[in-house]
């Protein structure tokens, strides 16, 4: 069986995905905090994060999973027996949770770069899952070919009306908790979450300013808008795993023609610095798709001066080893992690002394290595290459300063453009 595309998405279908949605175990109302500090690095008057990573999944998804799940049982008359989807972590666990919660069976098929936490996830909550290609594109196409059986039905991430319908529900809720908003940010992968959320503020808040949010290794919505029908990307380049579908629908597509406002695209480096502004300031762990938000009203792209803005946070399920990735790069763009490669005349002694000046600046060395056999040295000479701890670019300033006062060829190494 195959879910019904045919007709777009209306304010009365989202109110029947929130009669459905009567639950509190599947999806719950997610808080609003305000940030005074992302005010003060913005200039809008007011900064209120919608804190959806704190849904029972960690995401969002499991609104339009449970919505499309129960509308395909009272259409069906109970005869859907299993669900198969494709995703790569959050919409995975968003189906197995409703499909488990409905009692229906349910197979999810992952790509195989699939962060190892979701998966484990989405098998906790009693999903079958199948790990297959490189990427969602191809796990999708697979997940295609397993619904030839009587009694199942494919829950695709986005192209569907009852999946974008269930995704508004959240618009709801975000328009009640705070009226009168100037401008709502919210991230695109596939479209399904900023269509119903746009369809929802037509109907409630229709002078407030919808902006969708991509990143630019996965940016598809421009060129679709552009072009006027959906553009599917061969390969997504980006940290946010949650919104690298690398493809909309003409269902998403619709919508967002109609209903959203502006699109803009932020760097996977703004990615990871929005996702260590939220856990420093704001206390909220966040994966990349869930800061694209914040990174979008932080950057160039977006002038949120004097508004009352809500970006979403929209999934909190960050793998342990890209958190440690992500933190690596951020710091290392404020320079809080510093690289330093020091040329030296290799005698005994001159690591004591580089190290020395190191200590006076109160930075703590990571590690240091020699670098002998390079083209560039002459006989006799080495590098030093030093990992150093540091409280931010001035102090970063003053180590290398000193190094070179004290009369070594001093370089940074590792200082992100």
């Amino acid at each position: 069986m195959s879910q019904d595309t045919s007709h777009s998405v209306e304010f009365a279908d989202i109110e029947a995905a929130m009669e459905r949605l009567d639950d509190p175990t599947v999806v719950k109302r997610t808080p609003v905090e305000r940030s005074t500090s992302l005010e003060s690095m913005t200039g809008a008057e007011e900064v209120h994060l919608k804190l959806e990573q704190l849904q029972w999944t960690g995401s969002f998804k499991t609104r339009g999973a449970y919505n499309r799940i129960r509308t395909c049982l009272e259409a069906e008359e109970g005869t859907v027996e299993r669900v198969v989807a494709a995703s790569a972590g959050n919409h995975a666990q968003g189906v197995a949770l409703a499909a488990t919660k409905l009692g229906v069976d349910s197979t999810i098929v992952m790509p195989k770069n699939a962060p190892q936490t979701k998966v484990d996830a989405t098998r906790g909550y009693g999903a079958t899952v199948e790990l297959v290609g490189k990427d969602f594109q191809e796990a999708m196409r697979y997940a295609k070919g397993e619904v030839s059986d009587p009694g199942v039905e494919f829950v695709h991430a986005y192209d569907d009306p009852a999946i974008v319908a269930g995704q508004g529900t959240l618009g709801v809720e975000m328009a009640e908790d705070v009226p009168s908003l100037d401008t709502v940010v919210v991230p695109i992968g596939g479209g399904g979450l900023i269509s119903g959320i746009a369809t929802a503020f037509a109907e409630l808040g229709p002078e407030t300013r919808i902006v969708g949010v991509q990143a630019a290794g996965a940016a598809t919505v421009p060129e679709s808008l552009a072009k006027g029908i959906p553009v599917t990307l061969e390969e997504v380049d980006t940290i946010a795993d949650g919104i690298a579908t690398g493809g909309i629908s003409e269902l998403t597509l619709s919508i967002i023609e109609e209903h959203v406002d502006e699109v803009v695209t932020v760097t996977n480096s703004e990615i990871a610095d929005a996702v260590l502004v939220l856990m420093e300031r704001a206390k909220q762990v966040v994966e990349g798709a869930g800061a694209a938000s914040v990174a979008a009203i932080r950057s160039d792209a977006l002038d949120v001066s004097g508004e009352r803005v809500m970006p979403l946070l929209c999934g909190g399920n960050l793998d342990m080893t890209m958190l440690r990735a992500v933190l690596i790069h951020a710091l290392t763009r404020r320079s809080q992690l510093l690289r330093l490669r020091v040329r030296i005349d290799d005698r005994p002694g001159k690591m004591t002394e580089i190290s020395g000046v190191i200590a006076d600046h109160g930075a703590n060395i990571q590690n240091v290595r020699h670098d002998r056999a390079l083209e560039d040295l002459d006989v006799g000479e080495a590098y030093l290459v030093f990992q150093v701890e540091t409280t931010g670019a001035g102090h970063a300033a003053n180590i290398v300063d000193s190094i070179a006062e004290h009369g070594y060829e001093v370089e940074v190494v590792n200082r992100a453009p």
